[in-house]
């Protein structure tokens, strides 16, 4: 008998445990339900405010865009065009053009002004014909031997100086009142007594050239500031050097390129 009861006893207490522990289990349950739902619910409000929140600013934006719209459907497609092009004429006015206003019967007059134009197509012209003026080609200003030749970088023995001295120029062998004729087409520049070289004419020509005849006799043929044709008289040949009385008779004759010395066999055709 003892033994039965120990046994059932023991029972007894298997089955209390079971039921404590499964009652322990269910109330955790419970308690984990109510705190999701607790959860789940306070989330869903949250997201609920957010949308709300959300729309509203849609709301707001959608109203503000379609106000402006249809302030611009407002306007005919008419004054569109027109605030366009006037916007256009205000800049080709404002910056193409140099204008003067002057009022007229209550409006504003509009005068272009065209002398800076024009002004600068000259300059352009003038610029083109620079460029395209060839050098002029020279000729002998008289027949005859070269008695003594161009020297600007070595010496040559002057009889009259009795000395090596440089030349910048030819001289041409010519009697007494030869005729000189213009080398060149150009503008007589000076008539002038040289303390060196003696009765002495200088023509200018294109492209800064410049042709100078001394040694003359007379050169009354011509006056400063005339335009003289290639070939035509200029002088005669004289013996005024006195840097050359010693020579021959002659002429001596030299070119120039921007008032420098050059050589004149170079550039006589």
């Amino acid at each position: 008998m003892r033994r039965e009861r120990r046994r059932f006893n023991r029972d007894n207490m298997d089955f209390q445990r079971v039921l404590y522990i499964a009652g322990g289990i269910l109330s955790l349950a419970v308690i984990a339900f109510v705190a999701v739902f607790i959860l789940y619910g306070s989330g869903e409000q949250e997201q609920t405010q957010i949308a709300r929140f959300n729309t509203s600013i849609v709301d707001d934006y959608i109203s503000s865009t379609t106000e402006e719209t249809s302030s611009q459907m407002g306007k005919t497609v008419n004054e569109v065009q027109e605030g366009s092009v006037n916007d256009i004429e205000n800049e080709v006015i404002n910056e193409t053009k140099d204008t003067t206003s002057s009022t007229e019967e209550g409006g504003t007059k509009y005068a272009i002004n065209t002398s800076k134009v024009e002004g600068n197509k000259l300059e352009e012209e003038n610029q083109v014909k620079e460029e395209e003026t060839k050098d002029p080609e020279f000729k002998m200003p008289v027949e005859g031997d070269i008695l003594r030749e161009y020297a600007k970088d070595n010496l040559v023995y002057s009889a009259t100086l009795d000395e090596w001295i440089t030349h910048n120029g030819l001289d041409i062998a010519a009697e007494k009142t030869t005729v000189v004729k213009a080398s060149a087409e150009g503008t007589v520049k000076s008539i002038k007594n040289d303390p060196r070289y003696g009765l002495t004419v200088v023509i200018e020509h294109t492209n800064g050239f410049s042709s100078v005849y001394s040694n003359l006799l007379t050169a009354e043929f011509v006056e400063e500031g005339e335009t003289v044709e290639q070939g035509q008289t200029i002088a005669t040949v004289g013996n005024t050097a006195t840097f050359e009385i010693a020579d021959e008779s002659h002429l001596h004759f030299e070119i120039l390129k921007d008032n420098e010395s050059v050589d004149p066999e170079l550039y006589i055709k």
